[in-house]
């Protein structure tokens, strides 16, 4: 690779910084861009995601989005996998010691993430790789000495840690090695940068020291800020219900979009889109929300279905027709249902309670009419249910075999 296929710091380092929080050390990243542009080398640019959950969603693509850019400045991203680390579990944010994984479940989920990640980035620029094939190959003398480099006063410095010695929760030995296994990750990789989320900064400069004390040049840490989810509360995450997944249809991912809270959209603008948010706060909220929301769509499913998502959305929710593809859901048994019942086996409710709460708050139809009666029994033939906003399904009944 040539000198003039590295983007210089004066045009990549206003795209670099947009949206991040911390930079370690900014004086360091001006230098190593320069020399990459001048060598011709690219950076290697680090970012680690254990595999815990079988889907990545927005909150990851804040990251992903970041690695691409710099991909797009010319340089190699190191995706890494933590299928080891995935086993300790990262006890950042976290008031107890997280459930355990199995083996299977780690190795399936890394299978959507290798998938899904070419969505965001480029296979060419990106290596991606497993931390299982050097931490296994560590030994228990490898973890001594890699231990001895760093103090228990350190780690318990950390305010989770804190939080959880002023509360008396305990505190697990595998717990603190978690940021050990993720900066000698950095260490066998010879990261030039490495990118988390900021509440990742402790292990990130861990990483940085360890660099630095096994005679390397120390990686250059950015964060990014976390992606509030659709509640409008906690971080993206799938297990919290409040996320949109990277393989969400044009419609879902549009739709939920959508459903932000408006103090959110300035920041889903500049975390997941080019869009400028000066230009975004210009306008009227709802159409805020659709641009923001159409141009995420469009880097996922392309502008075409971005556009057909914008139109469903408008047809469904603004002019409150219904859509042109609805769900059928075949009842098996001899009428009448009740229709709590079948909001249960259409998967309009998790159960005949909440199916119940769900009609005396008015969040039912039933052919277009507002029901109330949380014992209501129907005799379907080609009947549409409606549950909230965004649920529709047409139920009808199992024709018997004659």
């Amino acid at each position: 690779m040539n000198s003039t296929s590295i983007v210089s710091p004066v045009q990549a380092l206003p795209i670099l910084k947009r949206g991040i929080v911390d930079l370690y050390v900014g004086e360091d990243f001006e230098k190593k861009l320069e020399k990459s542009h001048q060598t011709g080398i690219p950076l290697k640019v680090k970012a680690g995601f254990d595999p815990t959950s079988p889907d990545l969603h927005l909150g990851h693509f804040v990251l992903l989005k970041k690695l691409r850019q710099f991909q797009d400045m010319g340089h190699i991203v190191q995706f890494v996998i933590g299928d080891f680390t995935a086993f300790i579990g990262d006890p950042t944010g976290r008031s107890e010691i997280r459930k355990p994984i199995s083996p299977e479940q780690i190795a399936e989920n890394a299978k959507t993430y290798e998938k899904q990640v070419f969505r965001i980035l480029v296979p060419e620029k990106t290596q991606v790789v497993f931390n299982s094939s050097w931490m296994n190959r560590l030994g228990v003398d490898g973890l001594v000495r890699l231990a001895g480099l760093q103090t228990v006063a350190r780690f318990l410095e950390r305010d989770d840690f804190q939080k959880r010695m002023a509360e008396r929760l305990p505190i697990h030995l595998h717990e603190l090695l978690y940021p050990l296994m993720q900066g000698y990750d950095s260490v066998v990789l010879e990261s030039d940068v490495e990118l988390g989320g900021s509440d990742q900064l402790f292990n990130l400069l861990v990483g940085r020291d360890l660099l630095r004390q096994h005679q390397k040049e120390p990686q250059v840490v950015i964060t990014l800020p976390l992606l509030v989810g659709l509640d409008g509360e906690k971080k993206m995450s799938k297990s919290l219900k409040n996320a949109v997944a990277l393989e969400d249809t044009p419609d879902d991912m549009f739709g939920r979009l959508m459903s932000i809270p408006d103090d959110l959209i300035v920041s889903y603008t500049t975390l997941l889109t080019d869009l400028d948010p000066e230009d975004i706060v210009r306008l009227h909220p709802r159409d805020a929300k659709a641009r923001m929301a159409r141009s995420v769509v469009s880097q996922f499913h392309g502008e075409e279905n971005a556009l057909q998502a914008v139109e469903s959305f408008e047809r469904v929710f603004s002019r409150k027709e219904v859509p042109e593809e609805i769900p059928v859901c075949h009842l098996e048994g001899e009428a009448p249902f009740r229709l709590s019942t079948i909001m249960v086996l259409s998967g309009a409710a998790k159960s005949e309670s909440q199916a119940k709460q769900l009609i005396r708050q008015g969040a039912v139809d039933w052919n277009g009419e507002t029901v109330r009666d949380p014992f209501l029994t129907v005799d379907p033939e080609n009947d549409l249910l409606k549950v909230g906003k965004r649920f529709y399904c047409r139920v009808r009944p199992i024709e018997p075999v004659v």
